[in-house]
């Protein structure tokens, strides 16, 4: 097999959960542009209908789908609508997050619903579609977590602006790290690859002083672009990485390494 050929996802039928969302949409594309088959789901289901729809325009096979990772009713419908199209499944992207907490103090109560969705949700969407990945004995899961998953937060990058850096993201991000090692340990045995992407900042109209500040603290003097992350998810997608599982790969801009 010639290298472009490793590359090549062509008829490889993948989901990526929040596909309409930031990084989500750049992530469809990039599996859609190597030739797989993409779902693209979340609770959204017009602004996963839209990309869909415009990508179909482009003779790209993806479509769409709805699923709230933190009801299991909605993640196994979604599970059982593809195999019904499909009859397989060969990647799962677990990119969906949400943001419930905004700042330290914020209630209690918001850091149990990030819980939920960010820890359960993605655990027991894996679970659930890894079962078609098991009987077939091979697949490929990406997990999408951050870079804040393996630093502190530096809270003067956010003087002068109402960001924060509230707790439950550094919660969940890193145990996402945690448990991609732990899943490819558990699913090495049916050729089952898990890796995870921890993406820096993504450039999306920040305040101009947060920007420069941001800026200053990467070997490459930018904050990340949507299509930054096209290249790692193809690469860990597909045959060009059949021998990479358990691996987190930091795509900063050199800001942990600085």
């Amino acid at each position: 097999m010639g290298i472009i050929d490793k590359f090549c996802l062509k008829d490889k039928v993948s989901v990526v959960s929040g596909g309409a969302g930031q990084y989500g949409r750049f992530i469809v594309k990039g599996l859609a542009e190597a030739g797989a088959i993409v779902y693209v789901v979340s609770r959204n289901i017009d602004r996963c209908e839209k990309l869909a729809a415009e990508l179909r325009e482009k003779n790209y096979n993806v479509f769409s789908g709805y699923l709230d990772i933190g009801e299991t009713n909605s993640i196994v419908a979604l599970y059982e609508k593809i195999l019904k199209e499909q009859n397989k499944v060969d990647i799962l992207v677990n990119n969906a997050v949400l943001r419930p907490m905004k700042h330290y103090d914020d209630p209690i109560e918001n850091f149990d619903l990030s819980m939920k969705i960010n820890a359960t949700g993605i655990m027991n969407t894996t679970r659930i579609f890894v079962q078609n990945m098991i009987q077939r004995k091979t697949g490929t899961i990406i997990n999408i977590s951050s870079m804040m998953g393996v630093i502190g937060p530096d809270f003067t990058l956010y003087e002068g602006t109402d960001m924060d850096a509230p707790p439950d993201y550094f919660f969940h991000r890193g145990g996402l790290i945690s448990l991609t090692r732990y899943l490819a340990a558990r699913y090495g045995q049916y050729n089952i690859r898990v890796n995870c992407i921890s993406p820096g900042g993504l450039y999306s109209n920040q305040p101009k002083v947060f920007v420069e500040r941001y800026k200053k603290r990467t070997f490459l003097g930018r904050m990340a672009d949507g299509e930054d992350i096209k290249g790692p998810v193809v690469f860990l997608a597909s045959d060009a990485s059949s021998y990479i599982t358990g691996e987190n790969i930091l795509m900063d801009g050199g800001y942990t390494q600085k």
